[in-house]
């Protein structure tokens, strides 16, 4: 019996493991476009890896990615608070630290591309789609890149947003919305696609 539970604990640890590596790299991105800061964002996919681990590695491999992402937007919502807290201080106390933002847009190139006026153009799209994303509301940002991005389902994405799943529907349509009507001057044919992933 303890043999079987101990393999069995092994499989799962693996699972749980290839789960986190696939997904740390998006988690990154996307913490790093809400908090603007790099060092920041990379201590809170950190934070919620690790809660992960605590808290739910007993959980199905399918509860992984709702509870991650969960886990991943109450920790930029918990430092966009501390944040506005930080701030409020600061303005009572009459200073500031001065310190500059880190710029969050940061190309990678993922692969070579077919020739220098393309990668221009390909560039020139992806800084215009990062800010414009960077710029939605949070609630929207949230939305679109969790069905996105990461392929979530509406109602996984209203589980990690603690919301019902016409608030993902709604949130999500008035981000393609304005991230279309935006982009149409670059790249009228960006295909936005308005169902979203499925259900």
């Amino acid at each position: 019996m303890r043999p079987a539970l101990r393999r069995r604990s092994v499989t799962d640890s693996a699972a749980l493991n290839r789960f986190l590596a696939g997904v740390e790299r998006r988690a990154f991105r996307m913490a790093r476009l809400a908090v603007k800061d790099v060092d920041e964002a990379m201590d809170i996919v950190q934070d919620t890896m690790l809660t992960l681990v605590r808290k739910y590695a007993d959980k199905g491999e399918g509860d992984w990615p709702p509870l991650f992402h969960r886990i991943l937007q109450n920790r930029i919502t918990d430092w966009h608070r501390r944040r506005i807290v930080r701030s409020r201080v600061m303005m009572v106390l009459g200073r500031s630290d001065g310190a500059e933002e880190v710029d969050p847009i940061q190309q990678v190139a993922d692969g070579p591309a077919a020739n220098p006026e393309y990668r221009v153009q390909l560039d020139a799209v992806s800084q215009r789609m990062a800010a414009l994303v960077e710029a939605l509301p949070h609630r929207q940002q949230q939305a679109f890149l969790l069905r996105t991005w990461e392929g979530l389902s509406v109602a996984a994405t209203a589980r990690a947003m603690r919301c019902s799943q016409g608030s993902v529907k709604t949130h999500y349509s008035r981000a393609i919305h304005r991230l279309r009507s935006e982009l149409t001057e670059l790249r009228p044919e960006l295909p936005l696609d308005t169902g979203g992933r499925g259900p």
